[in-house]
């Protein structure tokens, strides 16, 4: 995704790269974070939140929770806002993302991908219409090193589905299925996760009816979709000052 970030912010008109960060001891340290991506620009990759911070008006963070709460407190500190595509935050550390948006904008979404966060939208209005007689099951695919599961798409999915249906997801979701289950219960929202080989990411929502079948599906091919959706987002941030806001709000589908 680091990549795809660079490749997408050389090449845009609008936007320039301030600074490129990695984590002490990677082997990448001090080089040209163009040159990753055939296009050298002058920008050192650097270890230093803060330094790397200091000319910077947002920063885009695709790494683990606590890599991102490490740069939200310094983002935080010297104004500097933030689009967030981590997944896998627990309860508290969502909650110290929307109080550090009462200081600085941020706009956190699990999946940046445009056409994912119509889905999103699809799968509210097709719950509500087929919110009787339809059984629903979430199936996503991703490749073989994502280390959360299901994947934080598919688990939005399932939050925005429940509430639409005046459920709550924390009692109806089943994730995987093994052995003697039993019948399936009507009020159940399903999961399937799938890991293998490189698969960018897959995910399909089914509402199983009696004789028919209802599906909704989006499949990525390349990491540029979610790194294009994050500079719609980091342009969304432009002007501004405090706040916290989804894709849903970068591309006014509320």
């Amino acid at each position: 995704m680091g990549r795809a970030l660079l490749e997408a912010v050389l090449h845009s008109a609008d936007l320039r790269l301030a600074a490129a960060l990695e984590q002490p001891g990677n082997a990448n340290l001090g080089k040209d974070a163009g040159e990753l991506v055939g296009a050298p620009c002058g920008v050192a990759i650097n270890a230093d939140i803060e330094k790397s911070l200091a000319g910077c008006q947002a920063l885009i963070d695709f790494t683990r929770p606590e890599g991102t709460l490490a740069h939200l407190a310094a983002c935080r500190k010297l104004g500097v806002k933030m689009v967030i595509g981590t997944t896998g935050f627990s309860d508290g550390q969502k909650k110290t993302i929307a109080d550090a948006a009462r200081d600085i904008a941020i706009v956190m979404a699990p999946n940046m991908s445009v056409g994912t966060n119509l889905v999103f939208k699809l799968s509210e209005q097709a719950a509500r219409v087929l919110n009787e007689g339809y059984d629903i099951e979430i199936i996503e695919a991703h490749h073989r090193h994502k280390v959360d599961a299901p994947s934080g798409t598919a688990l939005h999915i399932g939050d925005i589905i429940a509430k639409a249906l005046g459920r709550n997801l924390a009692a109806c979701a089943v994730y995987g299925r093994e052995g003697v289950t039993g019948e399936r219960k009507a009020s159940t929202i399903g999961f399937a996760a799938i890991r293998g080989g490189d698969i960018v990411g897959d995910h399909t929502v089914m509402f199983a009816g009696t004789g028919e079948r209802v599906e909704i599906t989006v499949k990525a091919g390349s990491r540029a979709t979610y790194a294009q959706g994050a500079l719609r987002a980091a342009r969304f941030l432009a002007g501004r000052k405090h706040g916290l806001f989804d894709m849903q709000d970068v591309l006014g589908l509320r």
